[in-house]
């Protein structure tokens, strides 16, 4: 069975990713998302679920669980009160794991 994307954020955030077949997830609440999360993950129905950055950082203890798993892979994107940066030093830390450098985004 093929597997599904997801987004979860606030409605101003996420509304126009239904257009490219994502499943939204309206969470306009950040303390409320790691139980959303927890409901998303059960069945093991998405393969890709992306998060506004806000979300992301509310659902630290809940993405833990998933770390050593292949899915579903947990992405952040900025929302719509602006970039936190957390993807992009998310991003830096992966690539300097793999590298054994920061090649991307050195200051």
């Amino acid at each position: 069975m093929a597997k599904s994307i997801a987004i979860i954020g606030d409605s101003e955030s996420i509304k126009g990713f239904g257009a490219v077949g994502m499943d939204l997830f309206i969470c306009d609440e950040p303390m409320a998302s790691p139980q959303l999360l927890k409901q998303l993950t059960e069945e093991d129905f998405y393969a890709i679920i992306y998060m506004t950055e806000e979300i992301f950082a509310a659902c630290a203890k809940e993405r833990e669980k998933f770390i050593e798993r292949p899915t579903p892979a947990m992405i952040p994107l900025p929302g719509v009160r602006g970039n936190t940066g957390l993807g992009q030093k998310r991003l830096s830390s992966f690539v300097e794991q793999a590298v054994g450098s920061d090649i991307l985004f050195k200051s």
